[in-house]
């Protein structure tokens, strides 16, 4: 009986598999590069203590630019969003509308963070502590965004029946649905020196831009050294030859 025998894979198809690795490599080096070089600018930027622009609803706004908007809070819907950990403690960032006018979109300002008391912490007592008076304000603060989970199993508003919601990684257009008015694309992170906040302490996000940095060197460094093993089996084959 004759048995199967493997076909030993040409010399010039491994070439090509090598060179599309090489580029695969090298592509993502760059994409990690500048992922870093953005982490770093988005730091530069919350670090810069400018003076802040004023805000007007469709004016074109960058990731952390310092602004200030005038309005009223939104104090009966608030939301309340859950398992942020800080200091090893777990709480709640608190999100609040603010109407800027009644013909535009509102403004959710995240007003900073709060300790969540037990596994069933009295609501009562936590939208009274949160309470805001509406009246005319200026808020101060950096131009931010809510919060991505890596995936979302379930509703990211946990009951809508009662305020404040408690909510995990909500988007925009969960919090509009609940409001039921349309709200700007971005979130205010309110500035530490404002008044009607709690604990802040702005971040970007937690991998900083030196783990980019070090993944495209490891990215880089693997494309170069399966380039040069490329570059020595097409010289040996062509000495063989």
């Amino acid at each position: 009986m004759n048995e199967s025998r493997k076909l030993p894979l040409p010399a010039w198809l491994a070439f090509v598999i090598g060179a599309i690795l090489v580029v695969q490599f090298a592509a993502l080096g760059v994409w990690q590069l500048n992922r870093g070089l953005e982490k770093r600018a988005d730091r530069s930027a919350l670090a810069n203590r400018t003076s802040f622009a004023q805000f007007r609803h469709g004016a074109d706004v960058r990731p952390y630019q310092a602004i200030e908007v005038g309005g009223r809070f939104d104090t009966g819907r608030q939301f309340l969003i859950d398992n942020i950990i800080l200091n090893s403690r777990y709480g709640y960032y608190v999100l609040t509308a603010l109407e800027i006018a009644e013909d535009e979109p509102l403004l959710i300002v995240n007003r900073g963070w709060i300790e969540k008391s037990g596994l069933a912490p009295d609501m009562v007592a936590i939208n009274t502590r949160i309470a805001v008076e509406e009246l005319p304000v200026t808020v101060r603060g950096r131009v931010g965004s809510l919060r991505r989970p890596g995936g979302r199993a379930r509703e990211a508003i946990q009951s809508r029946d009662a305020w404040p919601q408690v909510a995990k990684f909500p988007g925009i257009q969960d919090l509009a649905l609940s409001l039921g008015r349309d709200i700007e694309v971005f979130v205010l992170l309110m500035d530490p020196d404002d008044d009607h906040g709690f604990l802040r302490h702005w971040v970007p996000e937690e991998m900083g831009p030196g783990k980019h940095f070090g993944y495209a060197l490891q990215w880089f460094a693997m494309a170069a050294a399966l380039a040069g093993v490329l570059l020595w089996n097409f010289r040996k084959r062509k000495l063989d030859t």
